[in-house]
């Protein structure tokens, strides 16, 4: 049995990989995010170990990150409106030039006195990534063919993963190496890039809209969303999957105490970021055949967000470190196979003129769960055993799977709604 899954895995990266090189428009759109993907981490790294340099204090690094979550957050189901109103491709190119201005006021953060322009500046970066987001996933599927939507999603599902292995550790060694202000010139490049290879793609990115749709006023618009997932009890239940892993994500804030408690010092931190990086690759790649299944779906989405929680309670136990690494590698990869497996069913499934509204309301609440997560750890880390906290987090996790797919267990056999071509 172990055998022939392979044997599937194996055909199944083979063609997903084959999406990348055989459809140019796709090509650009991957490249375009991991470019992006990558001008996170090559800013956050570097100025999250600048600002206590320059204040004393790490206070501005909690509101920066704090910035970064909370805007994008709360901007996501106005954002999600304009992604199914305007064209998408405009959205993507002037969302990555406005990163690229907010970026540059980094370069003026060079006191305590300044340090509040880092958080403008990050501020503004989040307010662009929340227009970008749901217009990259709501293109998805009208830049690939729809046999190929599958090995699409399971490629870019990898770009996250991929850029926190190599974004992360090429950041943090250009900012120790020339500074962090080169690590911002970087970035600048990087989002000029990104909107360079978001133009050239030729294919649309939405289908075409009449002019009555166009003009929908936001509210309608909002209206018309919540009335669609509350018409749609399956689109409703994958947009609350990706909760499961935010509810967990306060482990992040431990990584450090975790690393200290065995004795393994900056380079186990650094180890724990890479093979948390690390799962989140191979996660769509190895639970990727899934995707071929309908009938796998929400079995398989509900075991993702058990694996994710039952990794961190052994986490929170096991004595041995390299043990430690190979449980949160295990975590990862069901919660990267978790954010592959709803965005595919979402992408199929909903129609596309309302694609970036739900995309939007996905990615707000899988946001605001990572926040209250990472809020909730920060407020009792000094209080409260780190073991404690990352079993707490991974806990909390494997309820909410086993209640999830209580509330779903009877839509699993049903078919989706056709999805309509305007």
């Amino acid at each position: 049995m172990a055998v022939v899954h392979r044997a599937v895995t194996s055909v199944y990266v083979a063609t997903a990989f084959l999406v990348v090189t055989r459809n140019r428009d796709f090509r650009r759109l991957f490249a375009a995010e991991l470019v992006v993907f990558g001008s996170d981490w090559f800013v956050m790294i570097p100025l999250l170990a600048l600002l206590p340099e320059l204040t004393g204090s790490g206070v501005w690094g909690g509101l920066v990150l704090a910035a970064d979550t909370g805007i994008n957050a709360l901007l996501l189901p106005y954002t999600g409106t304009i992604a199914d109103r305007f064209d998408r491709r405009k959205i993507l190119i002037i969302a990555n030039l406005a990163a690229f201005v907010a970026v540059l006021l980094l370069f003026t953060v060079r006191s305590a006195e300044t340090a509040p322009l880092a958080l403008v500046a990050i501020g503004a970066v989040a307010i662009a990534k929340a227009f970008y987001s749901p217009a990259a996933s709501a293109a998805m599927p009208n830049v690939v063919d729809p046999a190929d939507l599958a090995a699409a999603n399971t490629v870019s599902g990898s770009a996250w993963g991929t850029m926190t292995i190599v974004g992360a550790s090429l950041g943090g060694i250009v900012g120790a190496v020339f500074g962090p202000y080169a690590s911002f010139g970087v970035t600048a490049v990087l989002l000029l890039i990104a909107a360079g290879l978001t133009a050239t793609i030729r294919r649309p990115m939405q289908a075409p809209r009449d002019a009555g749709q166009q003009a929908t006023r936001t509210r309608h618009a909002l209206r018309e969303s919540f009335g669609y997932l509350r018409e749609n009890p399956r689109i409703r239940a994958l947009v609350t999957v990706k909760i499961a892993a935010g509810l967990g994500n306060g482990v992040l804030t431990v990584f450090p105490l975790i690393a200290a408690l065995h004795g393994a010092g900056v380079a186990g931190v650094g180890l724990l970021f890479a093979v948390r990086g690390a799962g989140a690759l191979a996660g769509p790649f190895i639970l990727g055949p899934v995707l071929r299944r309908r009938s796998w779906l929400f079995p398989g989405l509900a075991l993702s967000m058990a694996l994710y929680g039952i990794g961190y309670l052994g986490v929170a136990v096991t004595p041995w470190f390299p043990l430690v690494l190979g449980l949160v590698f295990v975590a990862h990869l069901a919660g990267g196979a978790n954010w592959v497996l709803s965005n595919y069913a979402l992408q199929g499934e909903v129609p596309d003129r309302l694609r970036g509204r739900v995309f939007s309301t996905d990615l707000m609440l899988a946001t605001l769960a990572i926040a209250v997560s990472q809020l909730g750890a920060t407020a009792v880390v000094d209080f409260v055993d780190e073991r404690f906290i990352l079993g707490g987090c991974g806990l909390v996790t494997l309820t909410y799977a086993l209640v999830w797919r209580f509330a779903t267990r009877r839509l699993s056999g049903r078919e989706p709604s056709t999805v309509d071509a305007d």
